[in-house]
């Protein structure tokens, strides 16, 4: 298999799980109602702040995250363990739930950085995944589908408008339901393989 063909195989690999943890489509409705009352200027700069907020603390962990570990002797079969127990748990909170729980609108482009850029974009789910993807794919191959990942978010966002018009507010909840239990089937996965990375 040429380097090509591989690496599009394995940015598909990593793509999938950063997007089903990310879940642009589910928190879309939370960006509408936050930025309800903004003009088209300030959702700009919420857009830009919460983009560079959740590509700088995304980019960061993932450049230390494993540094991290190996000074505190953390295991990857640990926090594939720890990490699949935390994306289960937010998966079934969102399953169960009858719909996400949404703050009033601040009428402040801070919203951007909190908690919009995080944990909104970059949150725990997130990060989790980006360790496990750095393990079995590599910096390069992670970092570009974590890049394209947040430019889905982007466009997402971009064009909140358009899509939430297509669905609608219900149809992009019901995305979101589904995303979260491909999340968590992702979830056991991690844990399945922590398991067997524990007992060899």
């Amino acid at each position: 298999m040429s380097l090509g063909v591989e690496f599009i195989k394995d940015f598909a690999l990593a793509f999938i799980p950063l997007f089903v943890a990310m879940d642009p489509v589910g928190i879309l409705p939370i960006y509408m109602a936050m930025t309800r009352s903004m003009g088209a200027i300030e959702k700009r700069h919420v857009l830009l702040y919460s983009l560079i907020t959740a590509s700088a603390i995304t980019i960061v962990f993932l450049l230390v995250g494993k540094a991290v570990f190996l000074l505190l002797g953390i295991t990857i079969a640990d926090f594939q363990i720890a990490g699949g127990l935390v994306l289960l748990s937010i998966a079934i909170s969102d399953i169960v739930q009858t719909a996400r729980g949404v703050q009033e609108p601040v009428p402040s482009t801070g919203i951007g950085i909190v908690p919009i850029g995080t944990p909104i974009i970059a949150g725990p789910a997130v990060l989790t995944t980006l360790i496990m993807q750095n393990d079995l794919f590599g910096f390069t191959v992670t970092a570009t589908a974590l890049l394209a990942n947040l430019l889905l978010v982007w466009i997402v966002f971009t064009w909140s408008d358009t899509i939430v018009r297509i669905l609608g507010e219900n149809g992009a909840r019901g995305v979101s339901k589904v995303i979260s239990l491909l999340l968590a089937a992702i979830a056991v996965m991690m844990i399945r393989r922590g398991i067997e990375g524990l007992f060899g």
